[in-house]
């Protein structure tokens, strides 16, 4: 086994960090994004996995959105008036990957989802004119399976450089027509009222989408590795049927979605340990690439300075990032700019994004009984 090899491995591990992660990053919150980057999880594991390796992973992400944004401006008064929205968010990836190929790997991955939201508005309205009780909804379950695949495009892994492709379909497993209990309804705000939840906690979105993706690596070093990845899920559906909580007319939207990523890898001279920085920009787009970007959706996307540690044995991989939101945009919706264009004054809504993400991978890898006796992760 070469220490290119061995490298590879340490790269894999690193942009592993990016691939597995929700993005809902700090993104998170009312924007809504489903909690995922890549159909492809564990896409660096084509590069690690030997034709006829299979691997199990399971990656845990949590976050609290609460700060409001209405484009780039925070309204700080939202927390300081205690009318902040507090979405707690919890979501566990089970991901099967094996490679068919040396470069050709597949993936199935189910998440699973579990959210608690927070809010006044929605419980009889903000304080002054509103009732100023605070209380929660839920949601928890199966949100939307993805399938994927990918090939790695250089076939000497000799070589200090790699590139891989991959596409994936998103199935509508979640369930986009949650609903819970919301208090102080009615005229006199004096009902209890079953009625979906928001968005930004319904497990799925209802649509079939598609996505497409590209990583790559370049070894600096023996020490220092670059890495990139870029994801962009195409959602051709416009909307999906359901109604907002006490409309009548307006459907949730069914929206694409988009990630990228650019950092460095470090490995230092200790075995199996190696330590990644990088930046990171994920959201939901105001239009959509494929068909109307009609419904209601909350755009926008969020700037990550995101660090992460990595230790790796010869089947097992553990990794911990911890992505740090360094800009938040809530963007002018789809229905804003209509309304905009209709009235002739600007409008713009906003949406609550969360400050960090906590992001937690393991993976354990079953060889090929052709494989055995390969450590893929010694360092020579």
């Amino acid at each position: 086994m070469t220490k290119l090899n061995n490298l590879r491995q340490i790269f894999t591990i690193g942009i592993l960090l990016m691939i597995l992660s929700a993005y809902k990053l700090s993104a998170q919150g009312c924007v809504a994004i489903r909690g995922f980057s890549s159909s492809n999880s564990l896409m660096g594991e084509g590069g690690v996995l030997v034709k006829g390796d299979f691997a199990v992973g399971t990656n845990f992400r949590y976050f609290q959105s609460f700060r409001h944004f209405r484009g780039r401006h925070e309204e700080k008064n939202r927390v300081a008036d205690g009318t902040e929205v507090i979405n707690d968010s919890y979501f566990v990836d089970i991901s099967f990957n094996y490679a068919l190929t040396d470069r050709l790997y597949a993936t199935v991955l189910l998440p699973f989802a579990s959210h608690v939201r927070s809010s006044m508005y929605e419980h009889g309205g903000n304080p002054p004119n509103g009732l100023g009780e605070r209380h929660i909804t839920r949601s928890s379950g199966l949100s939307d399976m993805r399938l994927g695949v990918g090939y790695w495009l250089i076939k000497d892994n000799l070589k200090p450089y790699n590139f891989a492709v991959g596409a994936g379909i998103k199935l509508p497993t979640g369930d986009y027509s949650y609903m819970d209990t919301f208090y102080n309804q009615g005229p006199n705000r004096d009902q209890d009222r079953v009625s979906v939840v928001d968005q930004s906690i319904q497990l799925g979105d209802g649509g079939v989408g598609f996505n497409l993706d590209f990583q790559g690596y370049y070894m600096l070093s023996h020490s220092f590795t670059l890495t990139t990845s870029l994801f962009y899920l195409f959602n051709p559906e416009v909307t999906n049927g359901v109604l907002t909580r006490g409309s009548t007319t307006n459907e949730f939207s069914v929206p694409d979605q988009f990630a990228a990523q650019l950092g460095a890898l470090y490995s230092p001279n200790i075995k199996g340990v190696n330590f990644y920085l990088g930046g990171r920009i994920e959201g939901v787009p105001s239009s959509d690439l494929i068909g109307s970007s009609a419904g209601y959706r909350r755009p926008g996307y969020a700037i990550s300075v995101d660090p992460g540690i990595n230790y790796n044995t010869e089947n097992l991989s553990l990794s911990l990032n911890v992505p740090i939101a360094v800009e938040r945009n809530r963007t002018q919706s789809y229905s804003d700019k209509q309304r905009t264009a209709e009235t002739g004054v600007f409008t713009q809504g906003d949406a609550a994004f969360a400050d960090y993400l906590i992001n937690f991978n393991l993976t354990y890898r079953f060889k090929n009984n052709k494989n055995r006796g390969v450590d893929f992760n010694a360092i020579n």
